[in-house]
């Protein structure tokens, strides 16, 4: 008798079966609040100061937040009612050919993101090391240490569960200490901010330079910059509506909270000074920055966990914990090499054309058009608006900075892609 070898399973694009759904919607609040929170975040709402003027970059935090929250929430709704992952809604969109190069530029992305994060961990631990036994942070086998170490650990969480990871740490543990350290922080700030003149701070002009729609752009960032990964979660939640709802609140009230955080900070800072060393400087900023850098833990696991679902999609004959192993190894070895400032462009420039991608994605499938995959390669419609929404992500950037570039282009795309969808 002979015997058949079947081939593996290609679970990044096969529907998640109603028995693994268990994911409700305390449980997303509870991950993309911890997803929203990191340094990186704070350090983008510093960005706003002194540019804008308090009141201001409050209304674009505000409005940034729930704008870009909503479109990720969105997409974490289509996560949920098709049971696809990122890729596989990549996929149903733009056909089995094209949706190769998206998900190969995601991986990439990924892996860049996943490598600032240890670079991120590594330079926080290294300051609290200097502060706590006066190690130069700046020592090179401090430096390698502390990357290995978070390496390691990273390396470690790949080879459990997923959904045990989000339901056990992240609901029970992880949550409360994070929103903890976060009010530790903030009535620290809020505190001198008080003690100093509150009046002055809240009336506080911008030097100019950036607009309200520039500002809004910037917060949008953060949040569009999960859609290429909200998928690979919401597939697993039990209802579309909740998961929409959990995934809007956690991450909307997060970015609010850190960019907001980044202002007090940085309008209580000098010009130049070092974040990480101001949180330090706080009362109880120890503990509570070690805590931030705990849950900055769970961003890079993000990355790594989305990375391993988008390569097992284009070979699946590795395993999705293979693959998430790998990344996370490749990623501690990149991050003790790489020139990360000169990394960051490039990181900003491979997100940039997710926000098209994904506009063409929410205006295909987002009203019950989602037709059933078809075996066809290439949507050539779908691939010329994503490359057009591109064009304009950029041009605007380059001719139209006062009006953003986000906005731009993801109206655009979705646009075009819901008046071309298949009736």
């Amino acid at each position: 008798m002979t015997d058949q070898i079947s081939a593996p399973t290609n679970e990044a694009l096969a529907p998640v079966s109603p028995s693994a759904r268990s994911l409700g919607g305390l449980s997303h609040v509870s991950l993309w609040f911890s997803l929203g929170v990191g340094l990186l975040v704070i350090q983008m709402g510093a960005y706003l100061v002194p540019v804008m003027g308090t009141k201001d970059a409050l209304l674009a935090i505000v409005l940034g937040s729930v704008i870009g929250s909503g479109l990720l929430a969105w997409t974490a709704k289509l996560g949920t009612d098709t049971g696809l992952s990122s890729a596989g809604l990549i996929h149903r969109v733009y056909g089995s050919g094209f949706a190769r190069l998206p998900i190969v530029l995601n991986i990439v992305q990924l892996i860049g993101w996943t490598t600032f994060e240890l670079v991120v961990m590594r330079d926080g631990t290294t300051a609290i090391g200097a502060q706590i036994f006066n190690l130069p942070p700046e020592s090179p086998l401090a430096m390698v240490l502390a990357t290995l170490v978070w390496g390691a650990i990273l390396s470690l969480l790949m080879t459990g569960s997923m959904l045990t990871l989000v339901r056990g740490f992240v609901n029970r543990f992880g949550l409360p200490l994070v929103i903890a350290s976060l009010v530790w922080l903030s009535w620290q700030f809020l505190g001198k901010v008080m003690a100093q003149d509150a009046q002055a701070f809240w009336n506080r002009p911008g030097t100019g330079g950036m607009g309200l729609l520039t500002g809004l752009d910037l917060v949008i960032a953060m949040p569009v910059s999960w859609l290429p990964l909200v998928a690979d979660y919401a597939r697993f939640g039990r209802s579309g509506v909740s998961t929409m709802r959990g995934t809007w609140i956690g991450y909307a009230i997060a970015n609010i909270w850190c960019y907001s955080l980044g202002i007090v900070v940085a309008s209580l800072s000098e010009p130049d000074a070092n974040l990480v060393n101001t949180l330090l400087l706080a009362q109880g900023g120890l503990l509570a920055l070690g805590l931030i850098l705990l849950d900055e833990l769970d961003n890079a696991y993000g990355d790594v966990y989305s990375g391993s679902v988008s390569s097992h999609a284009l070979m699946p004959t590795v395993s999705i914990r293979q693959w998430g192993l790998a990344i996370a190894i490749l990623c501690t070895g990149l991050a003790m090499i790489l020139p990360m400032h000169a990394l960051e462009p490039f990181l900003l420039l491979l997100s940039s054309i997710f926000v098209p991608l994904y506009g063409v994605i929410l205006g295909r499938l987002a009203f019950g058009h989602s037709q059933e995959a078809s075996d066809r390669a290439f949507d050539i419609t779908a691939g010329l608006i994503w490359l057009a929404g591109i064009a304009c992500f950029h041009g605007a950037t380059q001719w139209a900075p006062q009006f953003g570039s986000a906005l731009p282009s993801l109206i655009l795309t979705f646009g075009a892609a819901f008046v071309t969808r298949a009736k």
